[in-house]
């Protein structure tokens, strides 16, 4: 059956989805990863040729892989209509064809996430229509976000939302409900606002359960849905985007440069220099435990690569990783794939190599929720800051919190008062150690880190208040 033959490479981190797809030793592969090894890696392994690389638009959220892998295989990039680009590359046409084995693509043109956006129709050898990869155009549950086009186009996001409309019922929802979607994001993405944890479905469920194919939905109805509650796109979107767009250097060289082993003395020195940013990567819990002074941390296991991107402002910026032994290579390439090229170094050994050589270390002060609860109890006007997503807290705070998302920071930062002890949250303790890390870096230690999950204050008798209920009732 076909559908066998489409493989879906899903990425936690950035939840994007590839696509590598054969067929009588011809294969193609939809918005590749940075690293290039999973396509050739299966393209070897089964003895087949990658003849084309598509490209739904121009990603904002990660650096794509097509020229890279073009490079490494000969094969031949393909965008849609209106993708203008510093390298070579096919720019199809609406409705235009490609044949490899004995399947094909038909390219239909659906701009509104990005002008030049396009969703892949895969055809069989009887010319059925069999799935089609939607890019940020169609999300399970969801659609594209129409704003991260508008500095570059000089379209509102009013404009492009109604580009999208019609893409979605000209193009899209006349196609046949057998056809499988495959969309390039699912939950964690911030290309939507409510993509589903599926990453894959029918498109006839998709007319039934997605809100934004509703049959009975006007235009007028559509924009406004679309564009109401828009949080600002993180600010390496658009770098990441004309990355993509205009060329960027060799993933191998990244790795080469990026996996250079760093001793204690050389860390000392770095440590010295205002461009240097020392990145620890481990366990949130390790961290807080001790870690070297002038560490920011942005743990692995977590959304590494898009809050990196959130929070560190320049690409250019030069990094040396702290790491979990064995887990260098991997910080190194997920730094990579969301345009951070300049890590310079790792510490060999990681940080129990430091401490073991006795060398100075910072701790964060931190408590579990237990604790926070027992303590507020009996200290109820103690400055708390929540800085989870503004529809997280208006879901669900604690009463006397204020809400300060982590993913402003760099605006509250100044402003923030270290003369008072601060208390820190989110919903697990990742983002808040991230938070406390970045203060600490910035001379404002005075805080208190609260690890555990959210849920657990809701076990406490501390006050909420919630979407439903009246502050403090």
């Amino acid at each position: 059956m076909i559908e066998t033959q489409i493989e879906q490479i899903y990425t936690n981190c950035l939840a994007q989805g590839s696509y590598f797809i054969e067929s009588e030793g011809e294969a193609i592969v939809i918005d590749p990863l940075r690293e290039t090894f999973p396509y050739l890696n299966r393209a070897s392994e089964r003895g087949v040729k990658i003849k084309y690389i598509f490209e739904t638009h121009f990603h904002a959220d990660f650096v794509s892989g097509h020229l890279d892998l073009a490079k490494k295989t000969g094969a031949s990039i393909v965008y849609g209509p209106n993708a203008e680009t510093s390298f070579e590359k096919i720019s199809a046409e609406d409705g235009q064809i490609f044949n490899f084995g004995k399947l094909s693509i038909k390219v239909l043109h659906t701009p509104g996430h990005t002008p030049e956006s396009s969703t892949f129709l895969l055809l069989d050898e009887n010319g059925k229509e069999v799935s089609i990869f939607t890019g940020d155009t169609l999300f399970i549950s969801d659609v594209g976000r129409p704003d991260l086009a508008q500095k570059a186009t000089n379209l509102s996001k009013e404009d492009l939302a109604g580009w999208m409309f019609d893409s979605l019922r000209n193009k899209i929802m006349p196609l046949p409900d057998h056809v499988m979607v495959y969309p390039a994001h699912g939950a964690g993405s911030a290309c939507g606002k409510n993509m589903s944890s599926e990453t894959f479905d029918t498109l006839g469920n998709q007319k039934k359960t997605n809100y934004a194919l509703r049959a009975d939905m006007t235009k007028e109805e559509f924009i406004k849905e679309l564009t109401h509650g828009l949080m600002a796109p993180p600010q390496y979107f658009s770098k990441n985007a004309k990355l993509n767009k205009m060329g960027y250097g060799a993933i191998d060289h990244v790795m080469e440069t990026g996996l250079k082993a760093l001793n204690v003395a050389d860390i000392e020195l770095l440590q010295q220099q205002e461009d240097v940013l020392l990145l620890d990567v481990r366990d949130k819990w390790d961290f807080v435990k001790g870690y070297v002074p002038g560490s920011v941390f942005i743990g692995l296991d977590g959304s590494f690569a898009p809050w990196v991107g959130a929070l560190i402002e320049d690409l250019n910026q030069k990094i040396v990783v702290i790491a979990p032994t064995g887990r260098e290579e991997e910080a190194v390439r997920r730094l990579a794939r969301v345009g951070y090229d300049n890590t310079i170094g790792y510490l060999k050994g990681g940080f129990e190599i430091w401490s073991n050589a006795g060398k100075k270390i910072k701790q964060i002060e931190t408590l579990n929720i237990d604790t926070f609860a027992e303590f507020y109890i009996n200290h109820p006007k103690i400055p708390v800051i929540d800085i989870r997503k503004p529809g997280e807290f208006e879901s669900s705070h604690l009463t006397s919190a204020v809400n300060k998302p982590l993913d402003f920071i760099h605006d509250w930062l100044s402003s923030f008062d270290p003369s008072e002890k601060t208390y820190l949250h989110c919903r697990s303790g990742y983002r808040s150690t991230v938070a406390s890390s970045l203060l600490s870096k910035h001379g404002k230690s005075n805080v208190v880190n609260v690890i555990g999950s959210f849920d657990d204050f809701k076990e406490t008798k501390l006050s909420m208040c919630t979407a439903e209920t009246a502050c403090g009732s």
